[in-house]
């Protein structure tokens, strides 16, 4: 049956245990039990929930409860005695029962006394998961090891570890009805921009929804409402530096528990060009680095639409770079090669990410030494269909969120469909088009395309330029902090 709000604690003990049992299932789930003892001759029911709990804290917990029966005066009050001795640093007083079943299935255990119509919740939650550890798809050369796991604990302190600022706030929420996921908030006090916390605490309490099985993402499409628009609205992180980095720039964290992934927002089209690395390297490295990435970028939205293009057209091209194109004649049509190709990449991409790792290596080594050239042998390919795919396909990985180049992979298949149709006319429409598309697009409020479109010079050349630190003193006026002037605490 559903717990309904505010029923009061009773002070008998059998109505309480009987409530458990219809609305928990105390005794029919195995998971969750109820110990009880005798503390100063009064009955006292300690409920649990195994597996997010620490038994070594309940097992101290109760020898000291059990000890007041010898050190303690029979007459003593046994409410007194028991607050006194929760040695623990968060227990609190709890009056309804609803109160008290968001508690235990959050992993606290609850403390009912005989007579009593106050309750004691203590924090000794424990919750399974693994320790930090450098993510898969933000690694560096150089830097910090640890990274976000799916204990929101655990993320809010690799958060605080790193800015200890008094002004820093984590708020937390819970969302979905039956899975009661908590949610946080995070933010710089006097920095981030008020109106755009309230806005996202805003639409966090506006969701109503049964549970968050999907963690962030079903955060995400509550929170920006993407529908069917391909290109990521936030930025995703697992990395606590990159994190404090823009928390301290005025931008808003939302952790979502059983998610190693913050989200970060608002974000802009270049929030998602953008990598650890490159602030891991001296400012000359970094701008190098980050020109690469953003070659590899272009390459992968419009390297196979321009190849396609002269291939159709091969006028266009000047005498001297007469040779792009297929220099033997094909069995299937280029664009169809191409779509094949391209999409035969995202086929090899899937098998890598549900294959065990000692087999993904042998299963590329097969896609590569055999698959692409037994191909080009029997005419289903020519090889510069393999080359240019490839490219395409190296400056999709090479960019730096994986939402992103989904995005690229979509409006690059859709670019090449165009330009087949309409040839030129197509290609310059559907560039056209592509740019208006992401100009019109918002992220809470904030354009996407920002600072190119509105143009920002000033941010704009911090975009090409990776500048020193020394040299950053301004937080980016997109996210409207109150504070623009960096400064020490």
């Amino acid at each position: 049956m559903p717990v309904q709000n505010h029923i009061p604690i009773s002070s008998n003990l059998k109505e309480n245990e009987q409530f458990f049992k219809d609305a928990i299932g105390v005794g029919t789930s195995f998971d969750l039990g109820v110990r009880k003892l005798k503390v100063l001759k009064t009955d006292v029911h300690l409920y649990y929930c195994n597996g997010l709990c620490d038994t070594q804290y309940i097992i101290k917990l109760l020898e000291i409860l059990v000890e007041a029966n010898d050190r303690e005066r029979q007459t003593s009050k046994v409410k007194t005695v028991i607050e006194n001795r929760l040695v623990h640093q968060q227990v609190n007083p709890i009056e309804n029962l609803d109160e008290a079943v968001d508690f235990l299935l959050t992993g606290l255990i609850l403390l009912f006394i005989e007579g009593e119509t106050t309750a004691f919740a203590v924090d000794v939650r424990s919750y399974p998961g693994r320790q930090p550890e450098e993510p898969d798809t933000e690694k560096v050369v150089r830097g910090a090891r640890d990274g976000y796991v799916e204990n929101i604990i655990v993320n809010t302190a690799l958060t605080r570890r790193r800015i200890r600022d008094e002004r820093l706030r984590f708020e937390m929420l819970q969302i979905g009805e039956r899975s009661k996921t908590d949610v946080c908030i995070a933010y710089i006090q006097d920095v981030a921009n008020p109106g755009l916390v309230e806005l996202i605490k805003k639409e966090l309490q506006e969701i109503k929804i049964d549970g968050l099985t999907m963690a962030d993402k079903t955060v995400e499409e509550f929170l920006v409402k993407q529908g069917y628009n391909p290109y990521p609205l936030v930025r995703y992180t697992e990395r606590p530096d990159v994190a404090a980095n823009h928390l301290l720039e005025g931008h808003v964290l939302v952790m979502v528990d059983t998610s190693p992934s913050v989200i970060i927002t608002p974000t802009t089209y270049f929030h998602h060009v953008q990598h650890a690395e490159e602030y891991r390297q001296s400012p000359a490295v970094g701008t190098f680095v980050r020109w690469v990435r953003f070659f590899g970028i272009i390459a992968s939205l419009f390297l196979l639409p321009l190849w396609s293009l002269f291939v159709l057209e091969p006028s266009l091209l000047p005498k001297n770079l007469a040779y792009i194109g297929p220099n033997e004649k094909a069995n299937i049509p280029i664009l169809v090669q191409l779509l094949i190709a391209d999409i035969g990449i995202e086929f090899l991409r899937m098998a890598a990410i549900h294959t065990p790792t000692p087999l993904s290596t042998a299963m590329g080594l097969i896609a590569a030494a055999l698959i692409g050239e037994i191909a080009i042998n029997v005419g289903l390919f020519v090889p510069e269909v393999i080359l240019y795919v490839s490219i395409a396909a190296i400056g999709s990985f090479a960019t730096p969120s994986y939402e992103l180049s989904v995005a690229n992979k979509i409006s690059r298949l859709i670019l090449l469909i165009v330009i087949a149709a309409f040839g030129v006319p197509g290609f310059m429409i559907g560039v056209t088009a592509y740019v208006l598309f992401l100009v019109n697009i918002r992220s809470l409020n904030t354009p996407y395309l920002w600072p190119f479109i509105p143009f920002d010079p000033g941010a704009f050349m911090q975009i090409l330029v990776r500048r020193s630190v020394a040299g950053s003193s301004i937080r980016p006026s997109i996210v409207h902090p109150q504070n623009r002037q960096k400064q020490p605490t």
